[in-house]
């Protein structure tokens, strides 16, 4: 592999000044000390966004070099794609969308292959010993104080420090908000800031612009929400009616929920420890369940192949004596899966209900902290017709696993 960095080296660009790609990968060469071999090296370009004039020449890399491997890679892309003033090599780049690693992706880094391996073979016929079930558990309970982001896992792996996590979190923090300042001549860089500090604890709530900041106008604090959104540091989990396949069709672009890029991130920002959730009788009681919330809303933001625009949806329904809140909604195939976040034996799970009566779902999911199990159910809702559903419930350490398990049912 041969890395530029752009942001630390930008001068590097001036090597593919005349567009001569081949001129170009010679002096690269000569500049690195490394042969660039087609079809053996990967040429990776990182904080891309800091050489845009790089952007454009990805065209020619495809047509003259087709056979050479180049990944571009860039935080923030997106600010510099939303005005920029190159053409851009449409046809020619292939788009990924990257996350933080997922939880099997954090057991893998500390080298628990043998657990990942379980979940991956996991079926539904099986019992969960209960001393595994726990590790699970507490795996669960460090990946959200450590969360995905590869610089904190890889302190975990290394120093095994809760401060050192803790330091590289609020680093990476406050590098987003370094960076707002680049772009002061197209956004209010302070308005951002207190944005951005606000959402971690709003996660799984309707939002009210007041809550972000009352002294601010809300079409003001929507235009940084919708920066934040650009630059992948939060998403929007938005309302779908869910009466059908695309959820996206029924979407009301007013109601949403917010998430976080990284539930390591938003733990750093709460100001919580492994120490307390250790102590948290339930896990999913943790900060109201948003916690909860926001482990199993990232790994289903990310959960389609890396070639799809990441998407999340739920549902809700507020009449006055008869609301009712399902966290997320799903496609499969052609249905809909109501998915619920809800404690051990104690959730009543009346919104899922609510939701499988109306929408005459054959399949629910519920998320907790129990063994997984699977069971055929009816709705017990006063006055409406008794439907039958499926019920799967499973515990938060298997929602890597969701579609592969949805799919054996």
């Amino acid at each position: 592999m041969v890395e530029i960095n752009f942001d630390k080296n930008p001068e590097k660009a001036r090597l593919f000044a005349d567009k001569d790609i081949n001129r170009a990968l010679d002096l690269l060469q000569i500049d690195t000390g490394t042969e660039i071999t087609p079809g053996k090296t990967l040429l990776f370009f990182d904080e891309i966004q800091a050489a845009p004039e790089m952007l454009p020449l990805l065209r020619y890399f495809y047509e003259e070099l087709p056979e050479l491997h180049l990944i571009a890679a860039g935080s923030l892309l997106e600010f510099l794609l939303a005005e920029h003033i190159f053409s851009m090599p449409v046809g020619r780049v292939e788009y990924l969308h990257l996350g933080p690693m997922n939880f099997e992706e954090f057991l893998l880094a500390q080298g628990q292959w043998r657990l990942v391996t379980m979940l991956n073979e996991y079926s539904l016929n099986e019992s969960i010993p209960e001393p595994i079930h726990r590790t699970l558990l507490n795996a669960v309970k460090l990946f959200w104080v450590v969360g995905g982001m590869p610089a904190a896992v890889a302190q975990t792996v290394t120093t095994g420090k809760p401060d050192a996590v803790s330091r590289e979190h609020v680093a990476i923090l406050q590098t987003y908000e370094d960076d707002f300042s680049k772009y002061r001549k197209r956004i209010y860089p302070q308005r951002l800031r207190k944005v951005l500090r606000r959402v971690p604890a709003l996660i799984g709530q309707k939002l009210k612009y007041v809550n972000l900041d009352p002294e601010e106008r809300s079409r003001e604090l929507a235009d940084s929400l919708n920066l934040l959104e650009m630059a992948r540091v939060i998403c929007r989990v938005k309302h779908s009616s869910g009466n059908g396949v695309p959820l996206g069709a029924e979407v009301k672009e007013r109601i949403f929920k917010l998430l976080f890029l990284d539930i390591g991130l938003v733990t750093t920002s709460l100001g919580l420890n492994l120490p307390e959730l250790e102590m948290a009788e339930d896990l999913l009681m943790v900060n109201k369940g948003a916690l909860a919330e926001q482990f199993i809303g990232q790994h289903l933001f990310f959960a389609h192949p890396s070639y799809e625009t990441p998407r999340l949806f739920y549902w809700q329904r507020e009449q006055k004596s008869s609301s009712a809140e399902v966290d997320y909604l799903m496609a499969y195939g052609n249905k809909i899966v109501p998915i619920e976040v809800k404690s051990g034996k104690t959730g009543t799970l009346k919104s899922l209900q609510q939701f499988v009566t109306e929408k005459k779902c054959p399949v629910a999911l519920r998320f907790n902290t129990m063994p997984p199990s699977c069971s055929r159910q009816e709705t017990t809702i006063a006055g409406k017709e008794r439907v039958p559903f499926l019920l799967l419930s499973l515990p938060l350490y298997l929602v890597g696993q969701t579609q592969r398990l949805l799919e054996k049912i």
